[in-house]
């Protein structure tokens, strides 16, 4: 499969292409609303982005960059690299395993969705998230047991995101399902799976390479407060 240049730059490059409609755009920098997510992208890292970050962020309000991030931001900001994430892609179909029922969900689960990422998945998931892209789930005993969506992407390319379990329902092997199905339903519309995934969290990327996923590069990962 042809790789996805935009992979370099997933926050701009969304924002530019599936996500053009949502995007808050001043010149070189591109942010999604803060109701569907923190995230901010700049199309080089050697522009002029101080004017532009400016109009786009208030006060104290700290964005995500992931891939590129400006080599010099306004007096006054905080720059801070964390450490990179592994970004992984999936090339080829993945066996599936044998469990419940994965269903679409929509907005008449999104509070069930919002109680789930607010226990297990906090850190990026906002009010608006499950707009981004479509979001599937499997349900046990009434409540939402896992879930996985699409967040990121362009016309060749979505990712894989907020894949979850809730901790009554660890260890049955939800994650792993919903992960092969929704990676093999994007492989067949021809469309690049791939994720992103912190060298912290090994329990996962070692799951996702033995699934199938390859990592293809280390990914710079930022976070830019307005003071």
């Amino acid at each position: 499969m042809m790789m996805d240049a935009g992979l370099d730059n997933p926050f701009w490059s969304a924002l530019q292409t599936i996500h053009r409609d949502l995007a808050e755009t001043r010149g070189p920098v591109a942010r999604y609303p803060a109701e569907y997510a923190p995230f901010a992208g700049v199309a080089s890292p050697d522009g002029d982005c101080g004017d532009a970050l400016e109009a786009l962020t208030g006060e104290g309000e700290t964005v995500y960059l992931l891939g590129i991030a400006p080599r010099a931001v306004p007096a006054g900001w905080q720059l801070q690299a964390f450490r990179p994430l592994a970004q992984m892609v999936c090339d080829a179909p993945l066996v599936v395993t044998e469990g419940p029922e994965i269903i679409p969900l929509t907005e008449t689960h999104r509070r069930d969705v919002l109680a789930l990422t607010a226990k297990v998945y906090p850190h990026y998931f906002r009010t608006r998230t499950m707009s981004l892209g479509r979001y599937f789930g499997i349900y046990q005993d009434g409540q939402l047991a896992a879930m996985i969506g699409e967040r990121l992407g362009t016309d060749a390319s979505r990712e894989m995101s907020a894949i979850c379990t809730h901790p009554d329902f660890n260890g049955r092997g939800y994650a792993r399902r919903l992960t092969a199905w929704l990676t093999n339903d994007t492989l067949a519309r021809g469309v690049q799976p791939f994720l992103h995934v912190s060298h912290e969290n090994p329990r996962a990327k070692i799951l996702y390479e033995q699934m199938g996923y390859r990592v293809r590069r280390d990914i710079g990962f930022w976070s830019l407060q307005r003071g």
